[in-house]
Parts: structure tokens; C-alpha cells; sequence
């Protein structure tokens, strides 16, 4: 699109307000200062909740109390593979204490391996997601799985560790049809983010037609990875309505359609109130 004016702008698209915005970062610096009207804007564009991930428990416990007042709000927590060499027996013990603690966090994550940036050494890694995995299964706990160039890896442990058939959402889904295919016949869910709007993400293009609906949920991963025709600008929740565009083009279905049966997953999936 050549110009701002030729953009439809979500409150345009006229879309139930069921929507769930399953991955944002919304304690990140670069929403201290607009948090209520980044808000108010994507509930004009009919997110009803909004998933903040929170990425430590000092993070958590800085910016929960904010957050939980705004409605529809529901957190995950966990370690980044980024921080992985971080991570202690007493961090695994506080995050267990806070999930006890708070009905508000619905899911251990995001937690995995990023061997793309490998900020933390791989076996650092590996660790910290086995301890991480192995809470979430003694809490009976959803698990929001980060996984970047280390695909096999990401499998391969989680099927040694009986995670096949638990529930488990593959957040900022990026590859092909196969890996795809791995996560479904494991029983698990897959998380649509904005570059499925980028025609050179042909992988994933491909992919989307053959996800279930009843699978497949929306992200932003906000401040980050912003659709198109705002990308290289600040992603916020109010754009997840261009990725269940583009969901809805490559699939041959309306994005009313698309839009709410992926709300419709998240809810369930996290189980949120109708």
C-alpha cells in the first residue's frame, strides 16, 4: 500500500469483539508510555484478551499489579533461552510459588532453544528448558514453547520427556508444512505471527492452509515482528487483524471466520472465560 490513507486500519475491519491476543510483551519499555490507548485501540479492533508474557519473575513483579487491572488480561511466565544461563533452583522455585499464587497466569513460557542467537550457551539452554518442562508437568501447567534453528532439538526433547499429547503451543510459528505436521501429530498448537503477511515467508504461507482452525491461534509477539503494511514500525495488539487477513487469504475463508475460531482455540486453550 502506497500511502497511509489507502491502509484499512483495524477498528475498520469491523470484527467481533472475540478475539484473543495469544503472545504480547506489553511490561516492555516501548509501551511505558501509551499502554491504555494501545489498548483501547485493539479492543476497538475486537481483541477482548490480551496474553502478556512475561519473561522473569522480576519482570512479572514489577508490571503484573498494571496489567491485571486492565480487563481481559492473562499472563505466561518463564525463562527465555536467551537467559537460560540465568536460571537457578530458587528462580524454579519462586516461579512455581507464583503460579500458585496468581489464577492470572494460565501457561509456563515462553521457555525453549534459540541456537539462531545463542545468547546462552546450548547446553545452558537445554537445562533450563528440561528443568522448565519438567515444572510445568508437576504444576499441570500449559507450556508456550520458543524455538528458533533448533528445531530437532526442540522435539526430541520434548518427546523424551512425554510431552506428546500435553497441552503445548508453539508460539511464532515460522517453518513449513513438516514441522507443522510434528506439532499436530504430537496433539499440540501452533501460533500465527505477523511476517505470515510477508510474501517472502513462503514457508509458512504454505503451511497455514493445512493447520486446523481448532489448532491454530494469533499472535503479535508485540513490540516485535510487525505485519504488514506496518512493518519496520512498533507491532501492538491492534494489528492482529492483518494476520487473520492474511490467515483468511491463504486459507480461502472470511477473516470473520478465521478470527473467531482462533479466538475461539485461545480461549480454550489457556481457558479463559467465555
Amino acid at each position: 500500500m502506497s500511502s497511509k490513507k489507502n491502509i484499512s486500519m483495524p477498528e475498520t475491519f469491523g470484527l467481533p469483539t472475540v478475539g484473543v491476543e495469544t503472545h504480547a510483551h506489553l511490561d516492555f519499555p516501548e509501551f511505558a508510555e501509551d499502554l491504555d490507548q494501545v489498548v483501547a485501540r485493539a479492543q476497538a479492533a475486537g481483541v477482548v484478551w490480551f496474553g502478556n508474557v512475561f519473561l522473569s519473575p522480576s519482570a512479572y513483579r514489577l508490571h503484573h499489579r498494571r496489567l491485571a487491572a486492565i480487563p481481559g488480561m492473562f499472563f505466561t511466565l518463564g525463562i527465555h533461552p536467551h537467559e537460560a544461563a540465568t536460571l537457578t533452583t530458587e528462580m524454579l522455585a519462586d516461579m512455581a510459588a507464583l503460579f500458585q499464587d496468581d489464577p492470572g497466569l494460565r501457561a509456563f513460557g515462553e521457555i525453549g532453544l534459540d541456537f539462531y542467537w545463542d545468547r546462552s550457551p546450548r547446553d545452558a539452554q537445554v537445562r533450563a528448558f528440561q528443568d522448565q518442562l519438567a515444572l510445568a508437568r508437576d504444576l499441570d501447567l500449559p507450556v508456550v514453547v520458543h524455538s528458533r534453528e533448533a528445531e530437532p532439538e526442540t522435539l526430541a526433547i520434548l518427546r523424551n520427556m512425554g510431552f506428546a499429547g500435553r497441552p503445548l503451543l508453539w508460539h511464532c510459528f515460522g517453518q513449513g508444512r513438516d514441522l507443522a505436521e510434528a506439532v499436530l501429530t504430537n496433539g499440540w498448537h501452533i501460533s500465527i505471527p505477523g511476517p505470515v503477511t510477508f510474501p517472502k515467508s513462503s514457508a509458512l504461507r504454505q503451511a497455514v492452509p493445512h493447520i486446523p482452525l481448532s489448532r491454530m491461534v494469533l499472535e503479535t509477539d508485540c513490540p516485535f515482528l510487525t505485519p504488514h503494511p506496518f512493518r519496520g514500525k512498533r507491532n501492538e495488539p491492534a494489528y492482529l487483524c492483518y494476520t487473520a487477513q492474511a490467515v483468511a487469504e491463504l486459507r480461502n475463508q472470511s477473516i470473520h471466520e478465521v478470527w473467531s475460531a482462533c479466538g475461539a482455540t485461545a480461549r480454550a486453550f489457556f481457558q479463559l472465560a467465555t
